[in-house]
């Protein structure tokens, strides 16, 4: 038993240590609950009306900006439980909440307003259709990926100019095969957090993969 209260004492340490990101993740189970509770086409006009498509975007900016990261489109919530504790949690732990918040909100709203905008003036041009103005665009894929960008500072060279070959390679090859507007945003997003590096200035010592390794091994 002994056992058990320790790793749960050490488990409720960290989700504290990380606030923002758990109780952004708390939200999302209880939104996710409610979308299995919905028939099929309820969701759809229901997360259509919290998507910033074009549509809501020109009606509501600021409601939709909010709403749409507060929904998984989806429906999965482990995946991003998962995602949150490896990426959102040890950004949030470096950066502080208030830093944190603040590349999540960069990447978020700017990623979708650029993305969004590229998406507007393709179909004025008559590249995609009129109806891709009420496309469906919720989620919080793009905070992700500008957290995910700006924990490239975290570590320390030479295995930072890895870790962001690897997160260049993810986001940027489905934009080079076969691009979306989301895609497009994600990459976006991605720049987004990179250019966020004024934030981690201050913010302690990079961590090293090669200490790491040789203090497990004593």
């Amino acid at each position: 038993m002994r056992i058990f209260r320790d790793l749960g004492d050490r488990l409720w340490a960290y989700v504290r240590s990380a606030p923002g990101t758990y109780v952004w993740l708390a939200v999302l189970f209880m939104t996710t609950v409610a979308l299995h509770h919905m028939s099929p086409e309820f969701e759809q006009d229901f997360l259509r009306q919290r998507s910033t498509n074009i549509h809501e975007l020109s009606n509501d900016p600021a409601r939709v900006l909010v709403q749409s990261a507060m929904w998984i489109d989806d429906g999965r919530w482990l995946p991003y439980a998962v995602l949150y504790t490896v990426f959102h949690a040890q950004a949030e732990r470096w950066l502080g909440t208030a830093r944190w918040l603040m590349v999540c909100v960069a990447a978020h709203v700017l990623a979708t307003l650029i993305s969004e905008g590229a998406l507007l003036r393709a179909v004025h041009e008559g590249v995609a259709p009129q109806s891709a103005v009420n496309t469906l665009d919720i989620g919080v894929s793009y905070a992700l990926a500008g957290v995910v960008a700006v924990l490239t500072y975290r570590i320390a060279p030479p295995w930072r100019y890895l870790f962001l070959a690897v997160v260049l390679v993810v986001y940027g090859l489905p934009l080079l095969s076969t691009p979306t507007f989301t895609d497009f945003g994600h990459f976006v997003s991605v720049l987004i957090g990179l250019a966020c590096y004024p934030l981690v200035r201050g913010r302690g010592k990079a961590w090293n993969p090669k200490e790491t390794v040789a203090a497990l091994r004593g």
